[in-house]
């Protein structure tokens, strides 16, 4: 669940914080003071888009960040997936700030992606507005609606699919890739004969191109290594005087007849021994350079021909040896369908239409778990809607298939039908419903789908549009119930879902002549009564309302004991 909220600098928020609880939380508070921020700054947050403006004038960055507990093991499980180190506490800390139009992420001090924000935010929230209300009229967004209720029993079908459709694709694929044209072929059949030739003959071997590279270096600079090891080799031993290997065998002869003596003389006498030793080998070592120096003309030639030949493949066929061998195996391939193209074609064609019918089998059990599954949603969102004071609804969802309609998800488009009056015709959702009746139709749809979804914090905003009276209260006992199975947070500004809360928050907007701070904070005592009134009857705010607001908490309070 969502614990608490940070928000700081951003827009009309210096600071604020909110610690939420389990059960239903409720934010109110008067038109404009900023309701909306609270949510927005949570969608920050979790990775929504986000400009330089958000920044509080006169302020360099923005930041808010989120305190989640995960209670769940199957929330742990997918976190570590995500590389996200999970404490033993079992906190998650997302924090997002702004500067300039750029943002930085970390969740529990590690800087991450958009991508894994995101990913790990789907696991612990999800947020409701109204951009959610239009995706509930894409057609596309129903088939997953649909397969996320039918939960697993979908999910093994569903990758069957995916995987059948992929292979299916690749072949079709082929076949549009494929040559019809034969002069066409015969011109590509032509180029992969002379690709396919021209690096067979050079007769590539692993490892080759180093030390072709090695060899030329060498030889390139074979003349200034000589001059350097001839120079070292009469220094150490050349056959005049003056060298090393001189110099350390006349001070051994000094020093012969004093063997046995002193044993410091003894311990100079062996050093000089070892030293006049390591320059004899080092001597050989020089002269076996030199001689690994000597080459002819046509040697060199020949390795920078080499040389040349490997670079000249890797720019047209690969980076390595490995690559232009898989280059010249893919060639062959291609050469070899070429050359029986008549006998390719046929397979290809033969391939697709086993391919096609082993994918249409898929789809078609995927469909009938579907409609199986459609069946008992359209009947457990039909008792929801009427719990929300639909009271003549029908609704029906209709899966049908269509086999030229092949995709990675199956063949089905799937439709909620919807009649809203009695005697009306059942319409698809997107024609029959206004924006007041697609906030509780998404309610009572989150609300089925509570028992097979595992997100364990839901947020509502606009949940109360062109709604009041007995659907208002419809509207808040279903939150309530909602409530009881996970934490919700709901924006509201109506008394009805308010009287609700187990508990609420008010937003309040305040100026000093200069400057605008919104702030949040929890209601206490007979708070919550008093913003109730304002709720009931705006500023002027009388016994009687006051009365009526006191009973209004009580009844909601009456109704939860109840349902409890």
């Amino acid at each position: 669940m969502l614990i608490s909220e940070k928000v700081k600098n951003l827009a009309l928020i210096r600071s604020a914080q909110a610690e939420f609880g389990t059960g239903l939380n409720i934010i109110t508070g008067e038109t404009g003071a900023g309701k909306s921020l609270v949510i927005g700054s949570v969608e920050l947050a979790l990775g929504g888009k986000a400009s330089s403006g958000v920044v509080r004038r006169g302020e360099d960055e923005a930041q808010v960040e989120l305190v989640f507990g995960l209670s769940q093991e199957h929330e742990k499980e997918e976190m570590e997936a995500l590389d996200i180190e999970v404490e033993d506490d079992g906190l998650i800390i997302m924090t997002r700030k702004v500067r300039e139009g750029r943002s930085t992420a970390r969740i529990n001090g590690n800087a991450v992606n958009a991508s894994v924000l995101k990913k790990a935010a789907s696991v612990l929230i999800d947020i409701h507005g109204q951009r959610d209300q239009m995706g509930l009229l894409q057609r596309k967004n129903l088939v997953r609606i649909l397969d996320r209720y039918a939960g697993d029993e979908a999910d093994k079908p569903l990758l069957q699919v995916a995987e059948h459709y992929r292979s299916y694709r690749k072949t079709l694929e082929e076949i549009e890739d494929d040559i019809s044209d034969p002069a066409e072929r015969k011109r590509r059949q032509d180029l992969l004969s002379f690709e396919v030739s021209e690096i067979e003959n050079a007769e590539l071997k692993e490892g080759e191109d180093a030390e072709t590279e090695s060899r030329y270096s060498l030889m390139k600079n074979a003349k200034r290594i000589a001059e350097g090891l001839s120079e070292a080799l009469g220094a150490v031993s050349g056959d005049a005087g003056g060298n090393a290997s001189d110099y350390i065998g006349k001070a051994s002869g000094s020093l012969s007849g004093l063997q046995g003596v002193d044993k410091k003389t003894d311990d100079i006498i062996s050093r000089l021994s070892e030293i006049e030793s390591l320059v004899g080998d080092l001597s050989i070592d020089i002269g076996d350079a030199l001689r690994e120096m000597e080459f002819s003309e046509e040697e060199f030639a020949e390795c920078e021909g080499r040389l040349d030949l490997i670079n000249h493949l890797k720019a047209k066929y690969g980076r390595t040896i490995e690559e232009i061998g898989r280059a010249l195996e893919g060639k062959r391939e291609e050469l070899q369908k070429l050359e029986d193209h008549d006998s390719y074609a046929a397979e290809l064609q033969d391939r697709l239409l086993k391919e096609k019918k082993e994918l249409l089998k898929e789809c078609g059990s995927l469909s009938k778990i579907r409609s199986r599954a459609a069946e008992r949603l359209q009947k457990e969102m039909k008792e929801a809607l009427s719990d929300l004071n639909f009271e003549n609804v029908e609704f029906r969802i209709d899966v049908i298939g269509d086999e030229e309609a092949l995709s990675s998800t199956g063949f089905d488009d799937v439709a909620f039908m919807i009649s809203l009056n009695k005697g009306e015709k059942l319409m698809p959702l997107e024609e029959a419903a206004s924006g007041g009746e697609l906030s509780r139709i998404m309610l009572a749809l989150k609300t089925v789908l509570a028992d097979t979804d595992d997100i364990p914090t839901l947020i509502f905003d606009e949940i109360d549009t062109g709604i009041s009276g007995r659907t208002a209260e419809k509207v808040a006992e279903k939150l309530a119930l909602l409530s009881r199975r996970r934490q919700v947070i709901a924006i509201t500004h109506l008394p009805q879902i308010a009287a609700m809360a187990d508990h609420h928050f008010v937003i309040e907007k305040t100026s000093d002549g200069e400057s605008t701070e919104t702030s949040v904070r929890e209601l206490r005592d007979d708070e919550p009564v008093e913003e109730l009134a304002r709720l009931l009857s705006g500023s002027a705010v009388t016994d009687a309302v006051y009365e009526n607001a006191k009973e209004m908490l009580s009844l909601a309070r009456e109704f939860k004991n109840n349902q409890q």
